[in-house]
């Protein structure tokens, strides 16, 4: 397919959220109060009090990206490397929210919807243009309209597989609508260093250079027999991404199989449970908040965890019943992290849950029931309090505010 020709394939598109959490507190701030300073034009990150040993990095704006900050590096580094860096303290309920009005803007628009994260999804497109026209302008429409209704910028990728439509869509950021079709492949995939591939990790990335492989389009003319023997099964995916090579389809959860996750890429090794627990809360708070925007219950947890090797570990654990209980979610996290983790460094965090409900059956005994039922009232008296006095009235206290700019 030729951008603006007719698809005789599958489209999809994949849309991110440009550094979301910044972007959604600047959208609010903004809607607020029309004079109020920009987070996304100066030095500034989500994250917690940097005062606190594991407050991390959560989200980071552009200009802060200069000075060489990652997302889920300490704050203390971040602060060494941007003195004059702003610091704002989370807002889950927030990010809920605006989540949600941006798949709702997805949904009215795309026949099948699956959201991948909190910030971003896939939309199987194909069959529309005759509806919506050339794919590229209904995308920059679609960006637009995001834009003007919600207060946020979006990239959208456009391919046709799942693995060339996040590709794209990481191109020059933000706010850019970008194609990578198969054709497209040897002039704007091809050329990048082997480091940009989609699941390709530092640790891999070494090993292919030593290889003498340094770019993708390398990687995708290696031979194929030579990647296995180096990378075990691993070597299978490297080469097929390279070649733009996916079958994973965009598939939409039915209701009663829907889930809610997110997940962190740490741009350092973790190495110890302490901080790997307080990044499990930090996700399990956004989670829980989304659970309770839909006024939902989950009764399963899964905790995914990718050492620096690239190797995948998964534990999951079914609860005695349903909740949308932060404190509980967390709990099976921790859990089911302590079970799974085989002590290998950690480069990447995710939780998800399934099994959603809108109904809770709660099953405790004599001794955990009062504390269940005060920790349910405490999570709605929470939101309430939010939603008005506003969205940070109340954090816990390892995410505890730092004065507002």
């Amino acid at each position: 397919m030729i951008p603006g020709g007719i698809c005789m394939h599958s489209l999809i598109f994949h849309v991110d959220v440009n550094s979301a959490f910044l972007s959604w507190e600047s959208a609010k701030r903004l809607r607020e109060n029309s004079n109020a300073l920009d987070l996304r034009t100066i030095n500034a990150v989500i994250g917690g009090d940097e005062k606190m040993r594991h407050g991390v990095v959560l989200a980071k704006s552009p200009s802060a990206k200069k000075y060489g900050i990652m997302t889920g590096e300490p704050l203390s580094h971040a602060r060494q490397k941007c003195p004059d860096l702003v610091i704002v303290p989370p807002d889950h309920e927030l990010y809920a929210a605006s989540s949600r009005k941006f798949i709702g803007i997805l949904e009215e628009v795309a026949p099948v919807i699956e959201q991948c994260s909190i910030d971003e999804a896939f939309c199987d497109m194909t069959g529309t243009e005759k509806l919506y026209g050339d794919p590229v302008v209904f995308a920059t429409k679609l960006k637009d309209r995001i834009y003007k209704e919600l207060g946020f910028t979006v990239n959208i990728g456009i391919s046709t597989n799942k693995l060339l439509a996040k590709m794209a869509s990481d191109f020059e950021k933000p706010d850019r609508v970008h194609t990578l079709f198969p054709e497209e492949m040897a002039k704007k995939f091809w050329p990048l260093p082997v480091e940009s591939l989609y699941g390709c990790g530092k640790t891999t990335a070494k090993r292919l250079r030593s290889l003498g492989i340094t770019t993708i389009g390398a990687l995708a003319k290696a031979d194929r027999q030579m990647l296995l023997s180096n990378f075990k099964s691993q070597g299978d995916y490297l080469w097929e991404s390279a070649n733009g090579i996916s079958s994973s389809a965009v598939t939409a959860e039915s209701p009663a199989n829907k889930g809610y996750g997110n997940s962190v890429t740490l741009p350092y090794d973790v190495t110890d449970t302490e901080n790997a627990h307080h990044i499990l809360l930090s996700l399990c708070e956004t989670v829980g908040a989304r659970i309770r925007y839909d006024k939902a219950y989950i009764s399963v947890v899964q905790v995914q965890i990718v050492d620096n090797e690239f190797h995948h570990r998964c534990k999951q654990l079914s609860l005695p019943s349903a909740t949308n209980v932060t404190e509980k979610i967390y709990e099976a996290a921790c859990k089911a992290f302590d079970q799974g983790w085989d002590h290998a460094p950690i480069r990447l965090l995710g939780v998800s849950t399934s099994k959603a409900t809108d109904e809770s059956y709660e099953q405790y005994n004599l001794f955990d029931q009062d504390k269940f039922e005060r920790l349910s009232r405490l999570n709605s008296a929470i939101d309430k309090i939010r939603d008005k006095y506003g969205d940070d009235a109340i954090v816990r206290a390892c995410f505890a505010e730092t004065p507002k700019n």
